[in-house]
């Protein structure tokens, strides 16, 4: 967890101080000492591994997940201090209202003793009844009592108040920021929360909970953090039904996120009257394990999780609660946060904080439900077909059901030159209704892959419709059916009356089969147009009703064994059937 800090910079049209753009800003002599000259030969002379707790008897790694945490969003304020351009007062009610929505029951609103904007922006939360009875507000402050005293005062009149308190105790700050010993540290916490004790009657009939942070927890003794923990809880007096929130910051994340499960172990073991206490994380994402290092603290004892959505935050960014609520929800436990439109929370995120989700991000982003690969796309495709409403679901390569978030399944497939056959047959069919056979995927799957080495990027959807209208529906060269009739005869064959052109002469055709389809390939053949048989059939209907279209799919074999598809539509199925012979021959005459 960061201290807030205000900074009064003159700002550019971009709300970025100027200070910041500037490259010929003056280094201080400890700036100059700093400069880096690249990596160094041996880093263990410049970085000192964390030690391990002794816990050779750990229990977390045989844990499961098995219920939801307490949430607690922490994006109105360490999100919002973590901003080039800090939310507006309408932004902030806009995102308070979402994170309501989402089902939080703590939503951290501010730092009000720092800055007037916050202060006024929770008392029009207050003042206003824009917090619902079961909505618990908490503000952050500094262990002082002025700021303290600020606090109580921006509060006052608020149903349900988690009251955040902090300082940091770590060895580096105790050094080097505040140059005070651990009896001095210690003392800050304590008599900051005989302040707040002093002041907790001035409430009301607020249903009032005291947290405390020691800040940087994970880069100080364990021991000594307990020290201190246990000594604010000696002034509160927690009780069973008065429970105090114990937050175990990960402020900057500085080991493997198994170490951080070993801290919150040893905390909890060793905590008196454990009962009294919630003990509650704040993971950062410093090292890209924020998620893994909450997820295995959870199975080590922590009961509340403080995050924002998509990880914003300083530097890296604060733990995702996104991502770790749907990862919950992957293995069959609810989150007991609203995630089923996750496309509109994204969308008021990015607006309101400016920010972006990158494409790649755990389920938020726009790509994690694509899959470019062919042999992805193929499996993808196959487990859609297969996936029945109420079974578990198993489609390969999506852990999660996109629907289950607002997604759709119309954009899982996208095709560039490394996409397969199955890609480009999931897009005609859940996109056009195009059921191809499978031989005539292969054959499809091989010209949108010509097209996509040809442009070098991606392939819309409507890109490869366009191809394969004409590819196959919009071949008229060399050979053209103008008129086509079938008549039954009475030895029980079908006689064919063809109009056509060929290669720009028009001819009629006539001649007997078996069937329409018969009788127009053996007219074709003793007109010596082409010479062929039928190596497949296949046909469905595009849509219901009266004015259905017909489809079909024909594929011809020539003498040298090569085969070629034709396509064809039409309201009328025989004729769609002939016209995909047409289409086959086109293709085969034009190679």
């Amino acid at each position: 967890m960061s201290t807030q800090t205000q900074v009064k910079n003159e700002t550019n049209n971009s709300g970025v101080a100027a200070s910041l753009l500037s490259s010929n800003v003056v280094k201080t002599e400890s700036e100059r000492n700093f400069v880096s000259t690249g990596m160094v030969d041996d880093p263990s002379r410049k970085y000192h591994p964390y030690q391990p707790i002794p816990l050779p008897d750990r229990t977390w790694p045989d844990q499961k997940i098995t219920r939801a945490p307490i949430w607690c969003s922490v994006d109105l304020r360490d999100g919002n201090q973590a901003l080039a351009i800090p939310m507006s007062i309408p932004e902030k009610l806009e995102m308070f209202d979402l994170l309501v929505a989402i089902g939080f029951k703590q939503i951290e609103v501010g730092f009000p003793s720092a800055s007037q904007i916050e202060f006024d922006f929770i008392r029009r939360l207050i003042d206003e009844n824009r917090i619902p009875d079961d909505v618990s507000i908490q503000t952050l402050v500094q262990a002082r009592p002025a700021l303290i005293e600020r606090t109580f005062e921006a509060l006052r009149g608020a149903k349900n108040v988690v009251f955040h308190v902090y300082n940091s105790i770590n060895p580096a700050q105790r050094k080097i920021v505040f140059n005070a010993s651990k009896d001095d540290v210690k003392k800050i916490a304590v008599d900051a929360v005989k302040v707040i004790k002093k002041l907790r009657p001035t409430m009301g009939d607020c249903n009032f909970q005291l947290e405390y942070s020691p800040e940087s927890f994970c880069l100080t003794e364990t021991g000594f953090a307990l020290e201190v923990c246990e000594a604010v809880c000696d002034v509160w007096q927690p009780t069973v039904a008065d429970k105090i929130i114990l937050n175990i910051p990960a402020t900057v994340e500085s080991f493997t996120p198994n170490i951080h499960a070993d801290q919150i172990e040893w905390f909890c073991r060793h905590k008196k009257n454990r009962e009294t206490a919630i003990i509650s994380l704040h993971t950062h994402n410093d090292r890209g394990t924020g998620v893994a290092a909450t997820e295995l603290a959870l199975m080590a004892g922590a009961e509340r999780v403080e995050g924002t959505l998509f990880g914003n935050g300083e530097r890296t960014g604060n733990l995702d609660i996104v991502t770790v609520a749907l990862n919950m929800y992957s293995q069959g436990v609810h989150p007991q946060l609203d995630f089923s439109d996750l496309p509109h929370i994204r969308e008021v995120y990015e607006r309101t904080t400016r920010m972006e989700v990158p494409p790649r991000w755990p389920y938020g982003g726009e790509l994690v439900f694509t899959a470019f690969s062919g042999s992805h796309q193929d499996a993808i495709n196959k487990g859609f077909a297969a996936q029945k409403a109420d079974a578990v679901w198993e489609v390969p390569y999506l852990p999660i059901d996109p629907q289950d978030m607002g997604r759709t399944y119309e954009a899982i497939i996208r095709i560039n030159s490394q996409s397969g056959k199955g890609g480009v047959a999931y897009v005609l069919d859940h996109e056009f209704g195009l059921d191809l056979p499978k031989s005539m995927r292969v054959e499809f799957g091989k010209i949108i892959n010509r097209i996509a080495d040809e442009s070098g990027g991606e392939l819309s959807n409507e890109e490869i419709h366009d191809a394969f209208e004409r590819e196959y529906l919009q071949r008229e060269e060399p050979l053209n059916l103008v008129k086509f009739r079938a008549i039954s005869t009475k030895d029980d064959k079908v006689e064919c009356h063809a109009q056509i052109t060929w290669k720009g002469e028009s001819k009629e055709l006539r001649s007997k089969g078996n069937g329409p389809i018969d009788a127009f390939v053996l007219a074709l053949r003793e007109a010596q147009i082409a010479d062929f048989d039928i190596a497949n059939f296949n046909q469905h209907s595009l849509e219901g009703g009266a004015e259905a279209h017909a489809v079909c799919y024909i594929q011809i074999r020539r003498d040298d064994k090569s085969t070629f598809y034709g396509a064809a539509i039409d309201t009328n199925i025989e004729l769609a059937s002939i016209k995909a012979v047409v289409s086959a021959v086109n293709r085969a005459l034009s190679e």
